[in-house]
C-alpha cells in the first residue's frame, strides 16, 4: 500500500471521526463535559471511551488503516448506550447515521445522559448478542468491499499469460479513489444477480451521481477492474448476459443494420428479454489499460503505437508465432520448462515443416529464444479472421480497420473539444449521447446536441483503451471502445490463489504487473 492510499484511509477515518461533531457538541454538553472537545477529532473519542469507562486501547486502535473506522463506530454505540440507547436500530442509525442521529438525541430534551453505571445494568439476550455481531460483520465487510478491495476470480483466458484461468485477485479500489456506488440498495456480497436466479440483487429507488473521493489518475499499462460500458443493455438470458453482448446481437440479427437489428429483439421479448443495468452492476472486466486520455493509439502488426511510439508487449502476454529455427532438434522438456510451450499442444504447438513451426509465446519466452539462438526468426501471427467492418466502430469509414491492424484512434480527456465530422461521429457518438447523456442527432449532415446546432464537443470525463494481453482472445476496447472513468473500479494488485489441477503454489500472493 502506497503512502498516498494510507494517507487517502486517514482522510476517511477523520471524516468518520469528525462529521458527527455537530450533534457530539450538544451530547458532551448533556454529559457534562465543553461542548468544544467534541469538535476536535480523535480528542472527541477518547472523552467518549473516558465518559463509558471503555477499553483504553480502543483510541490506539483507531489508527489502525481501515480497522480503525469500525473501532471508531464501535466507540460512537458505546456513547449511544450512556444516553439509554440499547435497542438494534438504535445502534444501526449510530453506525450508519451518526451525523444526523447525533444531532437529534442531542437536541431531543427526552434523551438524558445516564451514565456508565446505569448503562452496564442493561443485559443483552443471547440471540440478540448474536444478531449485532453479525450485523457488525457484515457492515464492516460490505464497507471493506465497497470501498477498499474486492475479491475477483478470472474467467476467461483474456490475460494470459499475466492471469490464468482460475486466478483469484484482490483488486485494490483505493488506488484510483473509492467510488461511491450508484446503487446504495443492495444485497451485500453479490454484484448484480441473486445467488441461484436472474433476479438483480438491487434496487433502483436510490440513484447516487458518479461521485469518486479523491480521484488518482490510472497509468498506462495499469492492469485495471472496470465496469463492461456495452453490458448497460443486455438480453437476459444465461446463453447471452455478457458472453454474447446485446450489441452484437443486433448487429449480426441486422447483418449490421442496428435498428433493423433492434427491431428484431424488441418485437421477440421470449427469445430476446432485454434488461438494463446502471453502471456499477454492469459485469466486472480485467484488462491492461494500455491508452490513457489524450492518447493517440494506433496498431500496425499487432504492436500498439501510441502517440506515434512502438510499445513492448506485457512480459507475460502470451500470442502465436511464426517461428523458423536453424534447424535443430527440439527437445520436449526445454520447450516445456524454458519456454512455457507444450509440444503436445495443438492450440499452443503445430509443426508445419522441419525448421518451421506456429508457437504461442510469451513476450518473455519469445526474447529468450531470440537470446538463446534456438529461433532465426520469429514473426508475430496476424489474425486476418475479422472482415470489413467487424471491430469498433463497426461503421463504412473505419472498415479496414482488425484487431491487428487499427487506428490510428484519439482518446478523448475531460475537458478537451473536438470538431465533430461524419468520420469521427461513429467513434465519440455513444460517448457523446450514453456515457455524458446528451442528446444528439444528425439532421442534413449537421450536429445537433440537446436541440443546439453545433459542430464541437467538449467531453465531461476521461476516458480509457483497454486491451487484453491476450491480444487474439480477448474481447475488449478494439470490440466496443472506450471506457469512461466512471466504469472504473480499481486497480488489480494481488493474486490470493490460483487453482488449475491443483493449487498453483508458485502464484499465491504474487503482485500483477
Amino acid at each position: 500500500m502506497t503512502l498516498q492510499q494510507i494517507l487517502l484511509l486517514f482522510i476517511i477515518q477523520l471524516l468518520i471521526i469528525w462529521l458527527p461533531a455537530p450533534g457530539l457538541f450538544t451530547m458532551f454538553r448533556k454529559a457534562g463535559v465543553p461542548g468544544w472537545k467534541a469538535l476536535i477529532p480523535f480528542y472527541n473519542t477518547w472523552e467518549m471511551i473516558t465518559l463509558g469507562r471503555m477499553s483504553r486501547y480502543l483510541f490506539f486502535c483507531q489508527f489502525i488503516p481501515v480497522v480503525g473506522w469500525f473501532v471508531s463506530i464501535q466507540i460512537f454505540i458505546g456513547f449511544a448506550k450512556l444516553f439509554g440507547k440499547h435497542k438494534f436500530y438504535q445502534h444501526a442509525l449510530t453506525a450508519i447515521l451518526s451525523p444526523v442521529y447525533f444531532i437529534y438525541l442531542g437536541l431531543n430534551r427526552t434523551v438524558a445522559f445516564l451514565g456508565a453505571d446505569k448503562a452496564r445494568t442493561h443485559k443483552k439476550t443471547a440471540s440478540r448478542e448474536w444478531i449485532d455481531a453479525s450485523v457488525f460483520a457484515i457492515v464492516a465487510a460490505t464497507i471493506i468491499r465497497t470501498f477498499v478491495f474486492e475479491a475477483y476470480a478470472i474467467p476467461t483466458p483474456s490475460m494470459e499469460k499475466t492471469l490464468l484461468v482460475h486466478d483469484y485477485l484482490f483488486v485494490n479500489k483505493m488506488s484510483y479513489g473509492p467510488r461511491i456506488p450508484n446503487t446504495p440498495l443492495a444485497m451485500p456480497f453479490v454484484h448484480n444477480q441473486l445467488p441461484l436466479t436472474r433476479y438483480p440483487s438491487y434496487l433502483e429507488w436510490i440513484k447516487i451521481p458518479y461521485t469518486r473521493w479523491f480521484a488518482s489518475p490510472i497509468h498506462r499499462n495499469d492492469v485495471v477492474t472496470f465496469n463492461l460500458p456495452v453490458n448497460d443493455t443486455l438480453i437476459d438470458k444465461e446463453e447471452f448476459d455478457s458472453k454474447d453482448l446485446y450489441y452484437d446481437v443486433i448487429r449480426r440479427l441486422g447483418n449490421g443494420n442496428v435498428d433493423e437489428g433492434r427491431r428484431i429483439v424488441f418485437s421477440d421479448p421470449e427469445d430476446y428479454p432485454i434488461r438494463t443495468r446502471p453502471v456499477d452492476k454492469q459485469d466486472n472486466y480485467v484488462k491492461r489499460c494500455v491508452g490513457i486520455p489524450g492518447d493517440l493509439l494506433e496498431i500496425k502488426d499487432q504492436t500498439v503505437y501510441i502517440n506515434g511510439r512502438p510499445t513492448n508487449l506485457p512480459f507475460h502476454s502470451e500470442t502465436m508465432y511464426d517461428i523458423v529455427t536453424f534447424g535443430q532438434p527440439l527437445d520436449e522438456t526445454v520447450l516445456n520448462e524454458e519456454y512455457d510451450v507444450d509440444m503436445s499442444n495443438s492450440e499452443e504447438f503445430q509443426a508445419i515443416s522441419a525448421n518451421h513451426y506456429r508457437m504461442l509465446l510469451t513476450a518473455n519466452a519469445k526474447q529468450k529464444m531470440l537470446d538463446n539462438k534456438l529461433a532465426k526468426s520469429i514473426t508475430p501471427e496476424i489474425d486476418k479472421s475479422f472482415s470489413a467492418g467487424q471491430v469498433f466502430p463497426y461503421d463504412s469509414y473505419h472498415s479496414q480497420w482488425t484487431i491487428d491492424e487499427f487506428g490510428p484512434i484519439w482518446v478523448p480527456a475531460k475537458g478537451a473539444t473536438i470538431q465533430l465530422t461524419r468520420e469521427n461521429y461513429a467513434l465519440y457518438e455513444r460517448i457523446i449521447r450514453t456515457y455524458e447523456g446528451n442528446k444528439l442527432e444528425v439532421k442534413n449532415g449537421s450536429f445537433y446536441i440537446n436541440d443546439q446546432l453545433t459542430d464541437h464537443y467538449t467531453f465531461k470525463m476521461d476516458y480509457y483503451w483497454m486491451m487484453g494481453d491476450n491480444r487474439h482472445d480477448s474481447q475488449d476496447s478494439r470490440l466496443w471502445g472506450f471506457v469512461p472513468e466512471d466504469h472504473i473500479v480499481g486497480k488489480a494488485s494481488v493474486i490470493w490463489m490460483s487453482w488449475g489441477d491443483g493449487i498453483r503454489w508458485k502464484r499465491l500472493f504474487s503482485s500483477i504487473r
